[in-house]
């Protein structure tokens, strides 16, 4: 089933390309949406993740899975490949974008422009690749519902959480159809007075106090609780097994090896960039590394932080350089058309994103674990943030969820036809409708595999590490 990027035909008209998105009801009508039956012959899901499990570090995958249990909003943030495998199973509109690969909410949040506005935007792209345009709204959406079931919200709030995300996402849509192309280009979402001021009182209040703790989360802060100073020397400090320095990973004679090497990964690391971000990365002189586990669903994958230093021990940039695999996409649809996994990761972000990390590059190095391997870079912390799903009251999570399906539909603009896709969806709420039920259905399917992996875990066929 093998599928290109999507692009606006630029030959057609604007009558031409709303005829093309209508003429896709044929092929799937807006009700079948709504559509989720497990496939007779659906794989196993735990075994699913066994797969993901054997290019990772084989001693911290247990804590994946310990991860994973805490809820089932949790296990569905690790769970990528095994939706990916459901929605594979059943038909698409053929209408074709780059996507997220991963657009659960959690994969939503802010972080600083170049210009240092608070923006707010997709900000996880591990699984981009070119796609059917609703697999990423539909893993949005089953995301609100399994996150309101996990905050006890009853049938009708769930609904009503789902319905608000899809209805952001088709509006948006109408109204980026109707944009010139420049515009859409510059479109971003800044969170600011008059956005916060544009919303309901109670979610401006929970996005200011968002905003507040993203605006701290700096390099600096970052430097005050990753390292420490030893013989006057800023060093990464270790918290095994979360944060491990190469000292203690590899042993201080290969890390002395690889120290000597880095000047030639900094450099490759930097033909990724423009000539302006390169000089600026020649103004940062190499201090020390350490393997960090991040997140859910990256937990394995080979994730360092870089220290360096500019003027001196106070000017700090910390780099996250994290190992990119082959979508979990790639299994279900074309193979990427880039050779290496981090350019693929790094292309998709630029395509998507409205405004990004003016440091994030990509390339292809051995580790100081010698493991070789695709990674990109980016910056560790730049005022990122994202939002307290579990503590929101059902209208809060709604206005969320809003939110999030508007800029997933700015994405999408950029890369696909958006008069085709908004003529598909319409200006009334039956493709709203059908998406809040198959969301509804698929929180289901999470829950049943949920208990799968708890009960993988009780018969002892995986093992989990709780509390990290």
């Amino acid at each position: 089933m093998g599928m290109s990027a999507g692009h606006a035909p630029v030959h057609l008209t604007v009558a031409e390309r709303h005829e093309l998105g209508r003429s896709a009801r044929t092929r799937l009508p807006r009700s079948s949406l709504a559509d989720y039956v497990a496939a007779q012959d659906r794989p196993d899901p735990v075994a699913l993740l066994q797969t993901q499990a054997t290019t990772r570090v084989a001693e911290l995958v247990p804590i994946r899975y310990g991860r994973m249990l805490a809820s089932p909003l949790s296990f569905y943030r690790g769970a990528a490949m095994i939706m990916a495998s459901d929605l594979a199973s059943g038909p698409h509109t053929g209408q074709q974008v780059q996507l997220c690969g991963d657009a659960h909410l959690s994969n939503f949040g802010l972080f600083a422009s170049p210009e240092r506005n608070l923006v707010f935007d997709v900000n996880d792209f591990d699984e981009t690749l070119p796609g059917p345009w609703e697999w990423d709204v539909k893993r949005l959406l089953a995301s609100l519902a399994v996150a309101g079931h996990s905050n006890g919200f009853d049938a009708s709030a769930c609904e009503q959480v789902v319905r608000a995300g899809a209805e952001g996402y088709r509006l948006r849509m109408l109204a980026l159809a109707e944009m010139r192309v420049l515009d859409l280009c510059y479109e971003q979402t800044c969170v600011n007075d008059a956005f916060v001021a544009s919303v309901d009182p109670t979610f401006g209040h929970q996005i200011r106090r968002t905003a507040a703790k993203a605006r701290s989360r700096s390099h600096l802060q970052a430097l005050a609780q990753l390292t420490r100073l030893v013989d006057g020397r800023r060093r990464l400090a270790s918290d095994p097994p979360l944060l491990v320095s190469i000292d203690e990973l590899v042993g201080k004679a290969q890390a002395h090896a690889h120290q000597q090497h880095t000047g030639v990964l900094i450099g490759t690391y930097i033909q990724s960039l423009d000539a302006a971000r390169r000089m600026l990365i020649s103004r940062f002189r190499y201090e020390g590394m350490a393997r960090k586990v991040v997140g859910v669903g990256s937990v394995g994958t080979r994730v360092w932080i870089v220290l360096m230093l500019g003027r001196d021990e106070d000017d700090p940039l910390l780099l996250q350089v994290k190992e990119a695999q082959p979508s979990v996409l790639e299994f279900y649809l074309s193979p990427s058309t880039y050779g290496n996994a981090a350019e693929r990761v790094v292309v998709g972000q630029r395509l998507m994103q409205a405004t990004g990390d003016i440091l994030l590059g990509w390339l292809h190095a051995v580790g100081p674990d010698g493991h070789e391997g695709d990674y990109y870079v980016r910056q560790l912390r730049d005022w990122k943030g994202s939002a307290d799903v579990e503590s929101m009251s059902p209208t809060v999570l709604a206005d969320h969820g809003r939110s999030c399906g508007e800029v997933l539909a700015r994405a999408h603009a950029r890369t696909g036809d958006r008069i085709a896709i908004a003529a598909y969806l319409g200006k009334g709420d039956r493709a709203d409708r059908a998406l809040a039920q198959f969301a509804a259905t698929y929180a289901q399917q999470n829950a049943r595999d949920y208990e799968a992996l708890r009960a993988a875990v009780t018969a002892g066929r995986v093992a989990a590490e709780n509390n990290l």
